[in-house]
C-alpha cells in the first residue's frame, strides 16, 4: 500500500509541471481589431467633371415698340441642348447622432451646353448654350457605412446663358437676320448623390474621396427681344422669344477633406 502511494504522489509530482507547461504553451487567439470609426465633421473641397442636358420652354410674344407687348404669338414649344462641364467647390460638414451628416457647399460649373432657340415667326434659328452656373446650398446625408455617405441636397442657382445669331430656317448657311442678347437667370436646385473614401477599392489615400451626384435646377422665364442685324436693317423686331430652362446635370468630383484620420468621435456604430 506505501509503494502504491509513493507511486502516485510521483506521478503528480512529475506530471504537474508538464501539463501546466502544455498548456502555457498554447497560442491565445488575438480579438480582431474594432472598426474604424470615422469623423465627418470638416471643411473639404472638390473639383470634377460631367454632362448635362437642358429642356427649355419657349414661344414669341409682342415686344416694343408693338403695343400692348407681351401678347403671346405662338404656343409654346421646348428647345433643348447638351453637353460637357467641369466643377469645383467647398464645402464644410458636421455629423451629429452618429450616422447623420449635415452642411453647408458653394460650387460653379464651366462648360458648355449647347442647343437651339428659333423664332417661328420670322423662321430663323440660332445656337444658344449654358456657359455658367453656380449653385450654394445644404445637403443632408446618412451613413452606410463608416466611410460611406448617401445625401440629399437643394439651394439657389444662378446661370449665364449666350446670346444668339439666327439664321432663316430654310437657308441656314445665309447671312444671320435676328439676334438675341446673352443673358443670365436665377432658379432653385435639389439632387442627391453618393460620396465615399478611396480605401473602399485598396488604395491608402486618407481624406480623398470621390462622389458622384445629380442635380435638377428650374430657372426664371426671361423674355429675348428679338433685333435685325445691321444687314437687314437694324433695330428692334417688334417680336420677343420667350425662354424657361431646366437643367439637368451628372458629375463624377474628386474630394479632400483636410480633417480626416483625426480624432475619432465618440458615437460608435
Amino acid at each position: 500500500m506505501k509503494k502504491l502511494v509513493l507511486a502516485l504522489t510521483a506521478v503528480a509530482a512529475f506530471g504537474g509541471p508538464a501539463i501546466a507547461a502544455d498548456m502555457a504553451a498554447r497560442p491565445v487567439k488575438a480579438l480582431p481589431p474594432p472598426a474604424p470609426v470615422y469623423n465627418w465633421t470638416g471643411f473639404y473641397i472638390f473639383g470634377g467633371g460631367g454632362g448635362g442636358l437642358w429642356d427649355a420652354d419657349s414661344n414669341v410674344v409682342t415686344a416694343p415698340p408693338v403695343v400692348p407687348a407681351g401678347v403671346a404669338l405662338t404656343r409654346d414649344q421646348r428647345m433643348g441642348g447638351d453637353g460637357w462641364f467641369g466643377t469645383v467647390g467647398a464645402g464644410y460638414d458636421w455629423q451629429f447622432g452618429g450616422r447623420w451628416v449635415a452642411g453647408i457647399f458653394g460650387d460653379a460649373q464651366f462648360g458648355s451646353l449647347k442647343g437651339s432657340l428659333s423664332d417661328p415667326i420670322f423662321g430663323t434659328e440660332g445656337r444658344i448654350k449654358l456657359e455658367t452656373s453656380w449653385a450654394a446650398g445644404v445637403r443632408l446625408g446618412y451613413l452606410v457605412a463608416p466611410n460611406v455617405l448617401s445625401y440629399v441636397n437643394a439651394g439657389y442657382s444662378g446661370s449665364d446663358w449666350s446670346g444668339t445669331t439666327q439664321s432663316s430656317i430654310f437657308a441656314p448657311g445665309g447671312p444671320a437676320f435676328t439676334t438675341t442678347s446673352s443673358f443670365d437667370r436665377n432658379g432653385w436646385f435639389i439632387g442627391g448623390g453618393v460620396e465615399n473614401n478611396l480605401d473602399l477599392f485598396g488604395i491608402t489615400a486618407p481624406g480623398w474621396f470621390m462622389k458622384t451626384e445629380y442635380r435638377s435646377a428650374f430657372y426664371d422665364r426671361v423674355t429675348l427681344p428679338t433685333t435685325f442685324t445691321p444687314g437687314f436693317g437694324g433695330g428692334p423686331t417688334g417680336s420677343a422669344i420667350t425662354f424657361e430652362p431646366w437643367v439637368q446635370t451628372i458629375s463624377t468630383s474628386l474630394v479632400y477633406r483636410f480633417n480626416w484620420g483625426g480624432a475619432p468621435i465618440a458615437a460608435r456604430y
